[in-house]
C-alpha cells in the first residue's frame, strides 16, 4: 500500500504512464522530423492526431494527414468564421483554398517571390476546387522622376515621365497546376486603401485580360467563371467571351456590376450558342435595347440556360418585348430577373402572352419597373393560363393593387399544385392518364 510521503514536493500518486502513451508523445514531438502516422494501430493514430499541433509545415503534413478534425482546428486556429459548407464540407479543401486564396490577395507583382505561390501547388493540388480572390495588389511604384535635359523656356522643370500601367499577379501558371479546380470568383481591386486611394488600383488591364483569358481557355475542369466589380468594358468581355466558346465544362458566368454594353452582348449571344451555359448574371451593366435584342436571340434557341438575370440595366420595352418574344419559344429557361430595366406596358402586353404558353418559367422579377396598372392586368390575364409560375416579384412596378394581389392569390395555388405533385407524383400521373391533359385540379 503506497503512502503519502510529505516531505517530497513532487511526489505524485499518479502511477508510471503507459508504455504506448509515451511512444505517442515522443512521436507527437518529434513529428516534423520523422513524422509516423501510417504505421500506428488506429486507435494509436487518433491519439496523435489529436495532439499534433495545427503551425507543422504543410510540407509535412499536406499528403499525409486526411483526418478531418485535424484540418478543422487548423482552420478554426487561423480564421475566426469558417464556413466549410462553402467549401463541399471538407475542412483539408477549405484550408487549402482559403490559405492560396490569401496568398494570392498580398502578392505584390515584382516584390512577392512567385516561388512562394507555385511551392505550395505540390501539396495542394487536389483539394483546391475554388478560388475567390477579391482583391489584386498591384506592384510597388517608385516616385516619378522628372525627364533629364534643360528646363523649358518658362523656367519650370522638366516634364515627369508618364506613369507605367499597373498589371497584376497573372493565373496562368497557378491555374495549371490545379488539376481540380472548379470555380473561379475575382474582383480585380485593393481593399482598405485608405488615404492611398487611387483609380488605377481598381483597373483591370489588356494584359490582365489577356493572360486571364488563356487561363480559363486552358482550364478545362472550369464550371462556375465569376468576374464582378472589375471595369470590364465590351472589349474585355468579347476577348474573355471569345475563349470561353465550345468550353466543355463551363455552367456558370457571372460579369455582373461591370461596364458591358450591347456590343460585349453580342458576344455573350454568340456564347449562348456554342456553350452549355445554365447560369448567366449579367446585372448592372450597360446593356441596352439592342445588346438584349441580340440576346433574345439567341434565347429563343436555347436549350440550356436555366438561369438569366438582367437587372439594374436600361433594356427598355425593345429590350423587353424581345425577350418575352423569345421566352414564347424557349423551353428551359426557369429563372428571370429584369428589375430595375425601364420597362413599362408594352413589355407586359407581351410578357402576358407568353406566360400562357411557357411551361417552364418558375421565377420573373419584373421589380422598379413602369409596368402601371394596364401593364398589371395584361400580366394578370396571362397568369389566368399558367400553372407553373411560383414567383413574381412586381414591387415598385406601379401595378394597381386589386392586380397584385390577384396574381399573388394565383401564385399561391400553383405553389400548392406544386407542393402536392412533388408529395404523391404517382398519384398526380395517374389523374393526368385518366382525365387527360386537362388539369387534374380543376
Amino acid at each position: 500500500m503506497r503512502r503519502i510521503i510529505a516531505e517530497d514536493a513532487e511526489w505524485s500518486l499518479a502511477i508510471v504512464p503507459l508504455l504506448t502513451d509515451l511512444c505517442i508523445q515522443h512521436i507527437v514531438k518529434n513529428f516534423q522530423n520523422n513524422p509516423i502516422l501510417k504505421q500506428l494501430l488506429p486507435q494509436h493514430k487518433q491519439k496523435v492526431l489529436n495532439y499534433l499541433s495545427p503551425d507543422l509545415p504543410l510540407s509535412v503534413t499536406a499528403n499525409l494527414i486526411d483526418d478531418e478534425k485535424y484540418w478543422q482546428r487548423c482552420c478554426m486556429q487561423r480564421w475566426p468564421v469558417c464556413h466549410v459548407d462553402d467549401h463541399g464540407g471538407s475542412w483539408k479543401c477549405m484550408f487549402f483554398e482559403r490559405h492560396l486564396e490569401t496568398l494570392i490577395k498580398h502578392f505584390i507583382p515584382g516584390t512577392t517571390d512567385p516561388a512562394v505561390i507555385l511551392d505550395l501547388l505540390p501539396l495542394c493540388r487536389d483539394y483546391v476546387h475554388r478560388i475567390c480572390v477579391d482583391q489584386f495588389l498591384p506592384p510597388v511604384q517608385l516616385p516619378v522622376r522628372p525627364r533629364s535635359g534643360d528646363q523649358s523656356d518658362s523656367g519650370s522643370e522638366g516634364e515627369l515621365e508618364e506613369p507605367t500601367i499597373i498589371d497584376h499577379y497573372q493565373l496562368n501558371d497557378l491555374v495549371a497546376g490545379l488539376s481540380q479546380l472548379e470555380q473561379l470568383d475575382l474582383v480585380y481591386g485593393v481593399k482598405d486603401c485608405g488615404m492611398n486611394f487611387e483609380w488605377n488600383l481598381f483597373l483591370f488591364t489588356d494584359r490582365d485580360c489577356h493572360s486571364l483569358a488563356a487561363t480559363i481557355n486552358a482550364c478545362h475542369t472550369l464550371k462556375v467563371f465569376r468576374l464582378t466589380r472589375s471595369k470590364v468594358d465590351d472589349d474585355k468581355a468579347r476577348i474573355l467571351i471569345r475563349s470561353l466558346l465550345d468550353h466543355p465544362a463551363l455552367e456558370e458566368l457571372d460579369l455582373s456590376h461591370n461596364l458591358i454594353g450591347d456590343r460585349g452582348m453580342r458576344a455573350v449571344a454568340k456564347l449562348l450558342k456554342h456553350s452549355h451555359l445554365r447560369v448567366l448574371n449579367l446585372a448592372n451593366n450597360q446593356v441596352r435595347a439592342p445588346g438584349a435584342q441580340s440576346l433574345a436571340h439567341a434565347l429563343a434557341h436555347n436549350t440550356s440556360l436555366v438561369s438569366l438575370n438582367l437587372r439594374l440595366n436600361c433594356i427598355e420595352d425593345e429590350g423587353g418585348q424581345a425577350i418575352a418574344h423569345a421566352l414564347q419559344t424557349n423551353t428551359c429557361l426557369t429563372t428571370l430577373h429584369l428589375g430595375s430595366n425601364e420597362l413599362s406596358e408594352p413589355t407586359a402586353t407581351l410578357l402576358s402572352q407568353a406566360l400562357s404558353v411557357n411551361t417552364t418559367l418558375t421565377s420573373i422579377n419584373l421589380s422598379c419597373n413602369h409596368i402601371g396598372p394596364d401593364g398589371g392586368k395584361q400580366l394578370l390575364e396571362g397568369m389566368s393560363d399558367n400553372k407553373t409560375l411560383l414567383e413574381f416579384d412586381l414591387r415598385l412596378s406601379e401595378v394597381a393593387q386589386e392586380s397584385e394581389y390577384l396574381i399573388g392569390q394565383a401564385l399561391f395555388a400553383n405553389r400548392e399544385a406544386a407542393r402536392q405533385r412533388a408529395l404523391n407524383p404517382s398519384h398526380f400521373m395517374s389523374l393526368l392518364t385518366v382525365e387527360g391533359p386537362e388539369d387534374p385540379l380543376g
